[in-house]
């Protein structure tokens, strides 16, 4: 798959080719049928499909302050286009400039002189233009004057509507299991290794203390089961089932700071720091609890990594 950062990657002979637009945040199952349905329509008529995104998110530039928690990172996003079957991936830089575009300049300057559209799928709720004023209605409108086809497809999976807002709300409510069952795969959350408190080395259970990008869509505080994932050069490809545990430490004075610290279960030989790492939620354990002593505090935890162990088994 060819991977292209701004529309000036793209190769001038680049041919004809079947088009889709959106943020795609999370790449969740609605996405992935309009996605899938554009390469299958390019492989239909030989062409070669494109997905275009967006980075950094339109509403933090639109309307500065509104950014949602996104649901993965724009590495991660690539990632699960390119699982789909997709031919090109190009990231766009939103940028305000290019937020006042007309409908009729973006469609002419993006679609047909850079990727020579001849068809174009999107969501039924597609907005394009400066104040958002193009719609599904108008894409087609503009493709008989280019030269292309469109169609809006609704966001739907297996007959549901699926839509980053719901797992979003999931998420915030801790049932990672239906953010899963919307997104087709387990809710990633992604950061850097830096050194905490190392409270858990003290318990005896040593944890890979994440930190996080701004905007991450980290789910409510509490315990869960679940994966760390690595694939650096130290630790390539590997993952194991871990503890997840997501709070402010209430137990401890001095607690404050919100932390997402993953426990590989088991390891206590694993040197993670300055490490990029992923920790994949599988089933939320139970909430953030205050405990009267660090003893009863341990017991939990015990508690806590059987609970993991037989989850990550299931």
């Amino acid at each position: 798959m060819r991977r292209w950062h701004g529309l000036d990657e793209v190769p001038a002979d680049w041919g004809r080719s079947v088009v889709t637009i959106g943020v795609f945040d999370g790449v969740h199952r609605g996405h992935q049928r309009i996605v899938g349905a554009a390469a299958e329509e390019a492989r239909r008529r030989g062409l070669r499909s494109v997905v275009i995104t967006f980075d950094p998110h339109p509403d933090e530039v639109v309307r500065p302050g509104t950014h949602p928690p996104l649901l993965a990172t724009t590495r991660r996003r690539i990632e699960l286009l390119e699982g789909l079957g997709t031919d090109a991936v190009v990231v766009v830089p939103f940028t305000l400039e290019l937020s006042k575009v007309p409908p009729d300049e973006f469609v002419q300057s993006v679609l047909v002189d850079r990727l020579h559209a001849a068809h174009v799928i999107v969501g039924e709720d597609f907005r394009f233009g400066h104040r958002a004023k193009g719609d599904v209605a108008l894409l087609k409108e503009l493709g008989e004057k280019y030269d292309f086809t469109a169609e809006g497809m609704p966001l739907v999976a297996n007959g549901d509507p699926i839509s980053s807002t719901y797992i979003r709300a999931r998420l915030e409510a801790g049932d990672v299991e239906a953010a899963a069952q919307a997104l087709g795969r387990p809710h990633r959350v992604e950061g850097v290794v830096v050194r905490g408190h190392q409270r858990g080395r003290a318990l005896g259970f040593p944890t890979a203390n994440l930190e996080t990008l701004p905007h991450t869509a980290v789910p409510a505080d509490g315990v869960y089961g679940g994966w760390l994932v690595c694939d650096s050069d130290r630790y390539p490809g590997f993952r194991w089932p871990a503890a997840i545990s997501i709070g402010t430490n209430p137990t401890f004075e001095g607690a404050g700071e919100r932390t997402v610290e993953a426990y590989a279960l088991d390891r206590d030989d694993l040197d993670l720091y300055g490490e990029h790492m992923a920790a994949d939620f599988t089933a939320r354990i139970r909430d953030t609890l205050k405990f009267d002593s660090i003893e009863a505090l341990i017991e939990e935890m015990h508690r806590d990594v059987a609970r993991a162990r037989e989850l990550t088994a299931e």
